[in-house]
């Protein structure tokens, strides 16, 4: 069985995890403004785990493409009050964020995990990490920064060029002492990357599995399935929840989205029929 080692608990991946999002920012580009305050964004929190989020996933910084980051003062301003009543919630919190400053921050709240879109490589952050004796953390591929990402996107394989990027980011990681069992990897579909690149880290996926970490995927929302559906935004949930349980399939461990109780339904019946096939297996 595998196990997530974050600061407070030890997330068995045995069953898909649902990470459930809460982007306290008022631009991001699924819910940007909805929960921009912090009563809302902790109404919000409270929402997911009733809906049977396992994970809540914090961040003050849209990375949608075209977006602003925010000073460093700002995003803790935005995430500390909504981090600090979610570690209170029973389940593992994350936080989303780039910043060594609000990465540490958020660590000496209690919060379990640092899910970072640039993978650790800014100064300071892979210290902040290597620091902490079991914090979870997520590194992802991007290609570029978010305010350009989407501008020209180009790979010669984006399966090889993606494993490369994470292997050489996981390889980092290990010669600071971060012990595997703490580490996940995220693909970064939308992040630099056209619907092409995306449907093509879906479609081989399980090439990415035999990298030594676990991996979460975030389909949820994206332009890419807005493009296959002709979907606006908030007209992606079908879509979305397919694409997660297409993504579980090929092996991801850890699902990132909006829409969590649909996809908490549709893997209980994966997970149903699954074990019926098992059974007759055997």
């Amino acid at each position: 069985m595998t196990v997530w080692q974050t600061a407070r608990f030890a997330i068995r991946l045995d069953r898909p995890q649902v990470m459930g999002v809460v982007n306290v920012t008022p631009d991001s580009f699924s819910d940007g403004g909805r929960y921009v305050d912090a009563a809302g964004a902790i109404a919000h929190c409270d929402a997911l785990v009733r809906e049977g989020a396992q994970i809540l996933d914090i961040g003050g910084e849209s990375t949608r493409p075209g977006a602003r980051a925010p000073g460093v003062e700002e995003e803790l301003h935005r995430v500390l009050p909504v981090l600090r009543h979610a570690v209170g919630l029973g389940v593992p919190v994350s936080v989303d964020t780039s910043q060594p400053r609000v990465m540490q921050a958020a660590l000496d709240l209690g919060v379990d995990i640092v899910n970072d879109v640039r993978a650790l490589q800014r100064d300071g952050a892979l210290d902040v990490l290597a620091g902490h004796a079991n914090a979870g953390v997520c590194l992802m591929h991007m290609q570029g920064e978010p305010g350009s990402m989407q501008t020209t996107p180009g790979y010669d394989d984006v399966v090889a060029e993606v494993r490369e990027f994470l292997t050489a980011r996981l390889c980092a990681l290990r010669a600071r002492g971060i012990a595997a069992n703490r580490i996940v990897l995220d693909p970064g579909i939308g992040f630099g990357k056209t619907v092409g690149h995306n449907l093509s880290l879906l479609r081989r996926q399980r090439e990415l599995l035999d990298l030594g970490a676990p991996l979460l995927v975030g389909w949820s929302r994206k332009s890419t399935l807005g493009a296959v559906t002709g979907r606006p935004t908030s007209q992606r949930q079908a879509v979305s929840v397919a694409a997660a349980l297409l993504a579980v399939q090929r092996g991801a461990k850890i699902v990132r989205v909006h829409d969590v109780a649909a996809t908490v339904d549709a893997l209980a019946l994966w997970r149903a029929i699954e074990g019926d096939l098992e059974a007759e297996e055997e």
